[in-house]
């Protein structure tokens, strides 16, 4: 689980599946009002509380973004209204579930860039940004639809591994190589 502070009332939490397996859910578990989810989701705010300083009591409303084959994302936004806050230190948690619309994964060698980007291609699929950074690339989808992400996630997953760093880290630092039509391009450069 990995946590990073958007601004004052706002934190974004990253759940690998791994972090969830080992904390013994499933992604649908989310779904599910059950014990293990509730207590899972006050370990977190705990953790977030103390990393960032942060008195998290009163209506806390959570987005969540399931990734495919990553795991998930949540936005915990505190609100600060006076009516909200409660002596016993009570949290009222409003969950919003919504779909993914980024893949990124993280590829070691460029070779295996060229490779993914013409399997992709393959598909039909044509979009797609490259971005590098500390020795490594970063092969961004976003705006997939649901009937291929399955397919691209696992064809992705065959030359790199999926990254949670922030996409907006990656413009800021990173380099970017390819924006928007990357199998395209790549295709054009590299048959």
């Amino acid at each position: 689980m990995r946590l990073e502070r958007l601004n004052y009332n706002k934190i974004k939490i990253f759940l690998t599946l791994d972090d969830l397996f080992d904390r013994g859910l499933t992604k649908e578990d989310i779904w599910k009002d059950s014990l293990k989810w509730h207590q899972l989701f006050h370990d977190m705010l705990e953790e977030a509380s103390e990393q960032f300083k942060v008195d998290i009591h009163g209506s806390v409303a959570v987005e969540i973004f399931s990734m495919q084959a990553q795991g998930m994302v949540m936005i915990v936004t505190v609100e600060e209204s006076e009516e909200d806050i409660f002596n016993d230190q009570f949290i009222d948690m409003q969950v919003t579930l919504e779909g993914n619309v980024e893949i990124l994964f993280e590829i070691a060698d460029f070779e295996d860039v060229i490779g993914l980007a013409k399997r992709l291609g393959a598909t039909g699929f044509s979009g797609g940004t490259i971005y590098y950074m500390n020795n490594a690339y970063y092969f961004l989808i976003d705006n997939v639809c649901e009937d291929i992400q399955t397919t691209i996630t696992a064809i992705m997953a065959e030359y790199g591994n999926p990254s949670f760093i922030s996409v907006h880290i990656l413009e800021e630092y990173g380099k970017t190589i390819v924006k928007d039509k990357a199998v395209n391009e790549m295709m054009t450069y590299f048959q």
